[in-house]
């Protein structure tokens, strides 16, 4: 916003609220960035991730300053333990991710640790895990690329096994 009389800039500070959901995304984005390269499929999980925590739609910014130490993470370090434990609709939130990995030809190195962080994070146990992928394998039935979307599926599950 800018002061109508002088045109100097108002400065606004946007502190980001702490809850669960933000936890989840930085930590997910924190996997993303090993490389200093968000690409369009980390996008996609990350926008996955707010979505589902209805986080606010520049959160991503903001995540970034919070990242490199710009601005002070809004998570209490006493909540850690709490925001990992486990809770309705992760393992949903977790297979809306895998298929936004999966939906390309590629799946990076990157966009399977943030998967990694999210299965840790949200507490996906490996009788979960297979669950999910049984899902995520009868819904690859029903659309045009269904073979080669399962192929990816069995490559992931191949290199990062979930015992």
């Amino acid at each position: 916003m800018d002061l109508a009389y002088t045109h100097e800039p108002c400065p606004t500070v946007m502190a980001l609220p702490e809850s669960r959901g933000l936890h989840l995304y930085l930590r997910t984005l924190e996997a993303a960035v090993e490389d200093d390269i968000v690409t369009d499929d980390e996008m996609s999980i990350l926008s996955v991730i707010a979505r589902a925590f209805a986080l606010p739609g520049d959160i991503m910014g903001e995540a970034w300053e919070v990242l490199r130490d710009e601005v002070e993470t809004p998570i209490n370090a006493s909540n850690v333990s709490e925001y990992e434990m486990r809770q309705m609709g992760d393992a949903t939130t977790y297979q809306t991710a895998l298929i936004a990995a999966l939906v390309d030809e590629v799946i990076t190195e990157d966009e399977w640790s943030m998967l990694e962080v999210m299965r840790r994070v949200m507490g996906i146990q490996p009788d979960e895990h297979a669950l999910i992928e049984e899902a995520v394998r009868a819904m690859a039935h029903n659309v045009e690329d269904g073979e080669s979307f399962v192929n990816r599926l069995n490559r992931y599950v191949t290199l990062h096994p979930y015992h």
